[in-house]
Order: C-alpha cells, then sequence, then structure tokens
C-alpha cells in the first residue's frame, strides 16, 4: 500500500472541477495539506536513517582506529625496549605489554602478528614488520573515515533541507488555505 492514496469526492464539484479526498498512511479524509506534509516530513525521516547507519559506521570506524593507535603505541614501546647500535640484533626480542589483546585485537582487524611460541614475546624483526602493518591499517581506516565523515555531513545537509522544505511546503499549505477561506468570508 502506498503512503498517499486520492480518492474523487463525489457530487463535490467546484465548477466543474472534481474535488479530491486523501488517503495518508492508511488515515481517510485527509486534506492536500496532510497529504503534502506527511510526503515531506516522510523523506526527512528516511534521510535521518541513513545519516543514522553511517553514524554507526563512524563509530566503529574511530574505535577501530584508536585500537589500532593504542596496539601500536605498545609496539613502539616494546620496540623502544630493545638495545641499539651495535648491541642490536633482528633476533632481539622483547614482552609486549597486553600482549593477549594485542594479539587478538589485532587478529581481529585482519593483521596478524607474529609472537614467539607461547609467549608475549616478539623479535625486532617481527614487531617492526607489525609497527608496519598496524600504521598502514590505521592510515586506511582514517582515509576510509574521512570520507564516511564527508557523506554523514552530506546527509546531515539534506536532512536539514528536507526539514525547511517541509516546513516551506506546510506553511504555504497553510497560508493558501487561509487565503481561500479569507476570501469565501
Amino acid at each position: 500500500m502506498s503512503l498517499i492514496q486520492t480518492s474523487v469526492i463525489q457530487g463535490g464539484d467546484v465548477y466543474g472541477v472534481p474535488q479530491m479526498s486523501y488517503v495518508v498512511d492508511g488515515a481517510t479524509g485527509k486534506d492536500f495539506g496532510d497529504a503534502i506534509a506527511t510526503a515531506a516530513f516522510q523523506q526527512t525521516v528516511a534521510i535521518e536513517g541513513a545519516a543514522s547507519a553511517y553514524a554507526d559506521v563512524v563509530r566503529i570506524r574511530e574505535r577501530k582506529v584508536d585500537d589500532l593507535g593504542k596496539i601500536l603505541s605498545l609496539l613502539n614501546k616494546a620496540f623502544a625496549e630493545l638495545p641499539v647500535g651495535k648491541d642490536a640484533d633482528s633476533g632481539d626480542n622483547t614482552s609486549i605489554e597486553d600482549a593477549s589483546w594485542v594479539n587478538s585485537t589485532a587478529s581481529g582487524y585482519g593483521i596478524t602478528l607474529v609472537f614467539k611460541e607461547n609467549s608475549d614475546k616478539m623479535t625486532r624483526e617481527n614487531i617492526m614488520r607489525g609497527q608496519n602493518e598496524v600504521q598502514y591499517a590505521i592510515d586506511k581506516e582514517d582515509n576510509d573515515l574521512q570520507q564516511d565523515l564527508v557523506s554523514l555531513q552530506g546527509l546531515i545537509s539534506k536532512r536539514d533541507n528536507a526539514f525547511s522544505s517541509a516546513s516551506r511546503i506546510v506553511r504555504k499549505v497553510n497560508d493558501a488555505a487561509s487565503a481561500v477561506i479569507g476570501n469565501i468570508v
């Protein structure tokens, strides 16, 4: 069933022009103002639904960027604890703080970090590889987040414009009705 349906008012012709009655969202006997207001406000509701979905996506992306940032900071902290200079070796290893969380969270985002078997330790080489993968994932996610923010802003702007248009239409219909009534009296 459609949102708005028209029906001719039998015997209600005015100077030969048939008069219409509207069924708006299942309610009969509505006038043109009700029909146009309902249609205009339904558009704002639809846009609001899309904006709400985008806002959820943005929140998820922000959480992912935050999680990846925490992982990167823990990898950087562990890397800083490794020996430097002539004592440095690619096989050097160190413990990763919150290794279980780091590994499970990175894995959840599709990033594989290589820990020493049954341990919370990573080698210098694996830390560096992990840093690169996490930084790439942050950059990619941040780019996607920026695009989603632009889309969200566009939807919010469309919703605001649709709401303003709906308000103007309702006001014009009411002004026209008032003018007609004023001319009759």
